[in-house]
């Protein structure tokens, strides 16, 4: 953590002062999207946003694995994008990303519900012509719609999949069975597999293309270290399990954005908040180094 006044009083991403988080001279923008109209389960992902961004503020900023603080970059804060429905949300999202890449921002999105995904991933692919789309999740998330919504939460692979058919999805182990005429077997890296696998994180970079988006859905983790999301799944990744692919993908490949998506804060346990914001460090620390 920054030592100062201005850190006890700035609500941003690390708790930044002044000098590290406005518009200009930052490299980095992270965007709260703090919606959630179409979770089936455990509602209150619209207040994952804000308990990251606290719990951002409470990291010590220097990263040991990559020797650096990447907040020296930059990293601000914008205004969070509001919306009442699905579409109108998305559409924002789209708009409002698209004109952060045309000032060469690198963009962290936050959810909200894994729906939110969807425009931000429009305005990358719209921005980067050979996109590879790397979806760490529980489910596959390939229904065609789910409970009218085609727009919800659990399609939002089966709308990306609309933009671009280049989809690594890593970590599944729940799907419906109307989902598995979408699912390509061999760009799904299940959890079962990954656990009994040796070379798993080799044959993930290998599918992807040079320019790689990451859209996490934060149940990809085991529900022993990240309880507080819409619809734990038992049998998930660790925390160095995700963090070896990461540091793999940056190595090897161009991350050009990011979301973290479906945390679900709780009162009463606020570890997987920090989880959520020293992850965002991690692969933004990974990034930039």
């Amino acid at each position: 953590m920054i030592k100062t006044e201005d850190n006890k009083t700035s609500f941003n991403f690390g708790g930044l002062p002044a000098r590290y988080s406005t518009y200009k001279h930052s490299n980095i923008v992270v965007l709260p999207v703090p919606f959630d109209k179409t979770s089936s389960w455990i509602k209150g992902s619209d207040k994952g946003p804000r308990a990251i961004i606290n719990a951002s503020r409470n990291m010590e900023l220097y990263d040991i694995e990559t020797d650096s603080e990447v907040y020296r970059k930059g990293i601000h804060t914008a205004k969070a994008v509001k919306s009442g429905n699905s579409e109108k949300m998305v559409d924002s999202v789209h708009k409002k990303v698209g004109k952060l890449l045309q000032d060469h921002k690198f963009v962290v999105l936050l959810g909200g519900e894994h729906s939110v995904s969807l425009g931000a991933i429009r305005a990358h692919a719209e921005s980067y012509g050979n996109l590879s789309i790397l979806h760490l999740d529980a489910h596959s998330d390939l229904r065609d719609s789910y409970e009218g919504n085609k727009y919800s939460h659990a399609s939002i692979m089966a709308r990306t999949k609309e933009i671009t058919e280049d989809i690594i999805s890593v970590g599944i182990r729940s799907s419906d069975s109307s989902e598995l005429k979408n699912i390509r077997k061999q760009n799904t890296f299940y959890a079962s597999y990954i656990h009994h696998s040796g070379d798993w994180i080799k044959k993930v970079v290998k599918k992807l293309s040079r320019d790689v988006y990451i859209s996490i859905d934060l149940d990809v983790f085991d529900p022993s270290i990240m309880p507080s999301t819409g619809t734990p799944e038992p049998g998930g990744l660790g925390w160095y399990d995700v963090i070896d692919l990461l540091d793999h993908v940056t190595r090897h490949k161009n991350v050009v954005g990011l979301d973290v998506v479906e945390l679900c804060p709780s009162k009463n346990n606020p570890a997987p908040d920090f989880l959520a914001a020293k992850l965002i460090y991690r692969l933004l620390s990974l990034k930039f180094a």
